[in-house]
Parts: structure tokens; C-alpha cells; sequence
């Protein structure tokens, strides 16, 4: 056993393939719907906002792909990331867990987000693209991208979920220092925006209302392309690396998880850490638990309905198979902004279905309280949304030590939560709160969507 607190790769030994788990699933998605004839969409109807390459890899069964050697070249800027034993954590517990994480967090952005973020402005650029817009919630798939996009001079507007705007201002500051316009959602520069406002002149945004407003000024200019952070299949693929990579370094500890877990809004960065473990369980008949971890304010995996629904707000993306709180929920106004999405994507939820992984879900408290005791033990301040797998990661360590057995848990870092002090300043203060979304809220929201095959 390597008693390294910290297990590191070499740069010779970072994945040279991205793993698509569409190759192993036993039941592949059901396909995108096009949002004006609800019929199955195609390339062409994608490529008005997408380059092909990106559209192929959405499509695509085969296992591995590989990374272009310009992306490689700017991953080697942070990958490989870390592994880490949590021994402080773990003895602060006084568990006979094992707890390890993957720290993400060393990224210039300050989380996984440039996983996916790279690659994406790569292939916009070699398809000659100059503009991109996009949307983000916390400002972490924001300040990425806008890190990615200035490597290939292109230029960035990215619609910030309003309410973010507000709570994490150096987070917009970031995403200027790339060099992209940062713009307040929902705002009067787009229809949806607009459309929006004068329904509610005070709303806090949400990731939906982003996505549309974003989605639209794409689509109507040729010369801009959108990019989305998270849910689509290509966006999971590229994180795949974070699981790869743990793969390695779990086989150098000597030690393989039982369970593996990360905090959940769309779906990347736990899909990131998760499946390539889920392909061991699948074609190796490993038996590792898989558990996403959502906010109780925003329970799409745990209390939503599986079906078709838009990615976004007013209905300009693709109708996607997704476990959902219906297009129009708006979460409440918690911290981890980028956990406050009201569906999950297409993989991530069919695996769900299939019970081939589990979700559980954290109130806003808890999820502090778990921030605060790693960041005394581990010393690293974790994001709101990283703490939600924290809590989730200390529930089963808990549950360890009741049951007296040994187990293994391997987390994400998913991003540090530097630029969220404020939030911790909040907590420390009595000011925040937990917030559970009502089953009334829930149903009311799910019984406008319309039911489709």
C-alpha cells in the first residue's frame, strides 16, 4: 500500500483517449427530439450552433476517442490532477472508511470544468469559428471557458445566471480577465430574456433561462456557435479524463473504491470520476456503487419524472429523455449555483433508470457543515456544489463506522470555493438556510410539460 497522502501520474501517463461509456451501456439512450417537429434530430439540425466533430462525438458508440494533441498540450497545464488520501478527514471521523478524492481543483479555473471547456473552443476553432456564446450558473463552466476560448482567439459572451452575478462577483472578474463579456440572466439583450422579464421583472435566472438566452444568439447569427458545459454527451466524454486518470492511481494505492460519488447538477464532473469505474463494473464485473448528489432544493434524480423535456427555459434545444423537474422550475436561490439545473442528461438518467447507479440528495446546511470540516481537516476550501459529495461522502463514512466495515470511497473534487468566501461568511453568520422544494411545486411544474414517447 502506498502510504502517500498524495498519489501523482506522470505526464507521460495522462489518457491519451477519452472513454465513451455509450460503447458498454445495456441500454443506450432514447434519441434527441428536434423542438419544433418532435421528431429525431440529425447532424444538420445541430450544426447551426455545434462544429461536426463535437457533433459526432455526441453520436458516437465507439469506446475510446482520441484527444487532439493541441488539447493535450493545454491539459498538460494542470493534468494530471492529484489523488489524494483523506487521511485528517478520515481520522476526524474516526471511520474504518477509506476516503479518497480527486482534486479537480487545480485546474487555472479552479475545477473540472476545463475538461471540456479546452476541447470545445479547439474544435470551434478549427471549424473557423470566431464568436461562441454560453451560459453558466456559479460562473465555474463560465471562467473556464472563457480560459479555453482566449487560447484560440475567439471571442466570449456568456449569459451568468442573475442571482450568481450577484453572490460570486470575482468570478465575473475572472471570466473579464480571459476577455469575455459577462451578461446577467435573464437580460434584455435576446426574445428569451425579454420574454422572460416581463414575466417576473425580479427574476433570479436559473441555468434554463441562461441556456435559451444563450441558444438564441447563436442560432441567429452564423458566425457564433454556443457551447453548453455540462449534460450533452460530448460535454461527458471529455471528463472522462478524471476517471481515467483515478483508475491509474487507485491501481498505484493498492486499493479500489466500493463506492464513487460526486455532487450533481448536469452531469459532468460526476460522470468525469464515475464512468470509467461504471465500465469496469460493466465489462469486468467490478461492483462499484455509484451514487450522484444533488441539492434538496433542486431533486431532479430523486424526485423528478423520467421524460422528454428542453435543456433550456423557452424550448429552443433539443428535447432530451432526462429525469426532470419540468423546463419552467426555478430553483431556489442556494449557493451552489451550478447544481441549480432543473434536469439531468440523457446518459446520466437512463443509467439512473436502469438502477445501474443511485442519487441522494443534501440540504443547503449540511452541505456547509461538510465544507467547513474538510476545509479544517483536508485544508482545502471546497466550492458549494463540491460539498454536496462531501456530505454525501461523510454520510457513508458515518454509516462505516456504525456498521464496523471497512469500504473504500473515491470522491470529486469537483472546484475550490476561493471565490464563494462570501457564502462561507453567510453560513458562519446564520444567514442561510435550508430550502426542500415541495411535492406541490414539483407537480405543478411537471404537468406542463407535454408527454411525448
Amino acid at each position: 500500500m502506498n502510504k502517500s497522502h498524495k498519489i501523482n501520474l506522470s505526464e507521460s501517463e495522462m489518457p491519451q483517449q477519452w472513454y465513451n461509456i455509450m460503447a458498454d451501456m445495456p441500454n443506450k439512450p432514447l434519441p434527441p427530439l428536434h423542438p419544433g417537429t418532435k421528431k429525431p434530430i440529425g447532424p444538420e439540425d445541430l450544426s447551426a450552433i455545434f462544429p461536426m466533430e463535437l457533433i459526432k462525438q455526441e453520436v458516437s458508440t465507439e469506446r475510446y476517442i482520441d484527444i487532439p494533441e493541441e488539447v493535450l498540450d493545454i491539459y498538460k497545464i494542470w493534468r494530471p490532477t492529484p489523488l489524494v488520501r483523506a487521511y485528517k478527514l478520515e481520522k476526524y471521523l474516526d471511520t474504518p472508511a477509506k476516503i479518497y478524492y480527486k482534486n479537480e481543483s487545480v485546474s487555472p479555473a479552479g475545477s473540472h470544468k476545463p475538461n471540456t471547456a479546452v476541447p470545445q473552443a479547439y474544435y470551434n476553432y478549427k471549424a473557423g469559428i470566431k464568436k461562441m456564446t454560453t451560459e453558466t450558473g456559479a460562473g465555474q463552466w463560465g471562467s473556464a471557458l472563457a480560459f479555453a476560448t482566449q487560447h484560440f482567439n475567439i471571442e466570449l459572451k456568456v449569459f451568468m445566471v442573475k442571482v450568481s452575478y450577484q453572490q460570486k462577483p470575482y468570478r465575473k472578474s475572472m471570466m473579464n480577465l480571459w476577455g469575455a463579456e459577462v451578461i446577467p440572466s435573464p437580460s434584455n439583450l435576446t426574445d428569451s430574456g425579454r420574454a422572460i422579464l416581463a414575466q417576473d421583472p425580479n427574476s433570479p435566472g436559473s441555468l434554463g433561462i441562461a441556456i435559451s438566452e444563450a441558444v438564441e444568439m447563436a442560432a441567429k447569427d452564423p458566425g457564433t456557435n454556443y457551447s453548453l458545459g455540462s449534460v450533452l454527451n460530448h460535454v461527458l466524454l471529455h471528463q472522462s479524463v478524471i476517471g481515467l486518470e483515478a483508475l491509474k492511481q487507485m491501481e498505484m494505492t493498492g486499493d479500489y473504491p466500493d463506492i464513487v460519488m460526486g455532487c450533481f447538477g448536469g452531469g459532468s464532473n460526476f460522470a468525469g470520476i464515475s464512468f470509467p469505474f461504471l465500465g469496469e463494473n460493466f465489462r469486468n464485473g467490478k461492483t462499484t456503487r455509484v451514487i450522484a448528489v444533488e441539492p434538496a432544493s433542486c431533486p431532479k434524480l430523486t424526485r423528478g419524472i423520467f421524460q422528454y423535456d428542453f435543456g433550456d427555459t423557452v424550448g429552443l434545444t433539443p428535447l432530451l429523455p432526462m429525469y426532470t423537474l419540468g423546463h419552467n422550475f426555478v430553483p431556489d436561490t442556494i449557493h451552489a449555483g451550478g447544481l441549480r439545473y432543473h434536469g439531468a442528461g440523457s446518459i446520466v438518467s437512463q443509467l439512473l433508470k436502469d438502477k445501474l447507479i443511485e442519487a441522494t440528495s443534501v440540504k443547503q446546511l449540511e452541505t456547509f457543515k461538510a465544507g467547513m470540516i474538510f476545509a479544517k481537516t483536508e485544508g482545502i476550501i471546497p466550492a458549494p456544489e463540491t460539498s454536496h459529495a462531501i456530505a454525501a461522502v461523510i454520510r457513508e463514512a458515518e454509516k462505516a463506522k456504525i456498521e464496523g466495515k471497512s469500504k473504500t470511497i473515491l470522491f470529486n473534487f469537483s472546484g475550490h470555493g476561493i471565490i464563494d468566501l462570501a457564502a462561507y461568511d453567510k453560513y458562519f453568520e446564520g444567514k442561510l438556510e435550508d430550502h426542500e422544494v415541495t411535492d406541490a411545486e414539483i407537480a405543478k411544474s411537471v404537468s406542463q410539460l407535454e408527454k411525448l414517447a
